[in-house]
């Protein structure tokens, strides 16, 4: 089974704070020992929400408010990662995605790259990496888009394709399936799906390829330990 495992942002991602570069190796080796066994598929960490803007797209109609803002409707439904020259760029890209599926809500935020992080100098004109996140709606929590609308997605990720734009695409199961994980001081509780509404940011995600929700669940408990101890993390099932 593959996960999508999203924590959420805190204010020391919000105020721009560099991770102690001891959570950034404990992170590294997490990382690598399911890398090794092919367990780990993708993940990146996410800037705060200055670096971010929001796609608002009501009757073929779009509208972007930069950031920073605070959390309002972050449900996740699906995310595509994209390698462009500009921010601008993306947003592009982002308004065509909305405009296919009418009245949509997106989010374009930046992904942070190892000189975001202190790990290297940053190159001479890098290229951007953003994570486009299709905001949920009631089609994709219940019978998911139309024929014609993921007709019409999947021309335009064919087209961002063959442009060297979409680096990776996934589409997440409904709400229903997915487990709420909240850690006080390492002490977990645990809310189970459908969920109405995230008001919190994504401020990292990682793909694993799993057995099962159970593995799922413990890994999570290993990942928010590195983390500090005290965040939010969702547990949503890879539909595509």
């Amino acid at each position: 089974m593959r996960f999508m495992i999203m924590h959420k942002n805190d204010p020391k991602t919000e105020a721009g704070e560099l991770p102690p570069m001891e959570l950034v190796e404990q992170m590294g080796a997490f990382i690598g020992e399911y890398a090794k066994t092919g367990r780990f598929i993708d993940g990146a960490g996410l800037a705060g929400s200055r670096t971010r803007t929001r796609v608002a797209c009501r009757n073929g109609r779009s509208v972007t408010t930069p950031g920073p803002y605070a959390g309002e409707h972050e449900l996740p439904a699906a995310t595509l990662l994209l390698k462009v020259r500009t921010p601008d760029e993306a947003i592009g890209w982002a308004e065509r995605y909305a405009a296919i599926l009418g009245d949509a809500d997106l989010e374009v935020g930046k992904v942070n790259e190892p000189w975001d992080i202190g790990l290297m100098p940053a190159p001479d004109n890098p290229p951007v990496q953003v994570l486009v996140i299709e905001k949920a709606s009631a089609a994709t929590e219940g019978g998911g888009h139309s024929p014609a609308t993921l007709a019409a997605i999947a021309q335009l990720k064919a087209e961002m394709t063959a442009a060297g734009v979409l680096q990776r695409s996934l589409t997440l199961a409904p709400s229903r399936t997915a487990k709420r994980l909240r850690f006080v001081n390492h002490a977990m509780t645990m809310l189970d799906g459908p969920f109405t509404e995230s008001k919190e940011l994504i401020g990292g995600f990682a793909v694993m390829e799993l057995d099962s929700l159970d593995e799922a669940i413990e890994m999570t408990r290993r990942y928010a330990e590195i983390l500090g101890g005290t965040l939010e993390v969702d547990i949503r099932e890879v539909a595509a």
